[in-house]
C-alpha cells in the first residue's frame, strides 16, 4: 500500500522534481501546498503519512507551519527540503519534531533514502 505524501514548496518547479522523483516508487502524492498556511488548513482532510516541507515560503514559512501541524499531530512526519543551509535552522527543524532534512537541490535516491528512514525507525 502507498504512503501518502504532502509537498508544501511554494515552487512549482520543486513540486514538480518531486513528483518524478516519487514516480514509480512507494510514495502516492495527495497534495501539493504553496504555502504553510494551505498545509495547516489541508493538513486534517489529507491525513498524509508524511509531508515535505520547504522552509522559505510566503506567508507562514515551513519552520511555523511544522510546528503548528506538529501541535496538534505530534505523529506527524515531516521531512524538510530546503536551500537553507544553516546549521541553526536544522538545529530548530530538529527541536521542532521535523523528522529529516535535504538540501536543494535533492535527487531520487536522497529523498527516497530520507523517507525510507523515517518509516524504519
Amino acid at each position: 500500500m502507498s504512503k501518502k505524501v504532502m509537498i508544501v514548496d511554494d515552487s512549482r518547479v520543486v513540486q514538480f522534481q518531486l513528483q518524478q522523483v516519487l514516480s514509480n516508487s512507494e510514495y502516492e502524492i495527495v497534495t501539493c501546498c504553496q504555502n504553510g498556511e494551505e498545509a495547516i488548513e489541508q493538513y486534517n482532510s489529507v491525513n498524509p503519512d508524511i509531508v515535505t516541507m520547504d522552509i522559505l515560503m510566503p506567508g507562514i514559512d515551513g519552520l511555523e507551519a511544522a510546528r503548528q501541524i506538529l501541535q496538534s499531530h505530534p505523529d506527524a512526519n515531516i521531512l524538510m527540503i530546503s536551500s537553507l543551509a544553516y546549521d541553526d535552522t536544522i538545529t530548530e527543524a530538529k527541536q521542532i519534531g521535523a523528522k529529516g532534512f535535504i538540501y536543494k537541490p535533492f535527487n531520487r535516491e536522497q529523498v527516497l533514502k530520507s523517507m525510507n528512514n523515517i518509516f524504519s525507525e
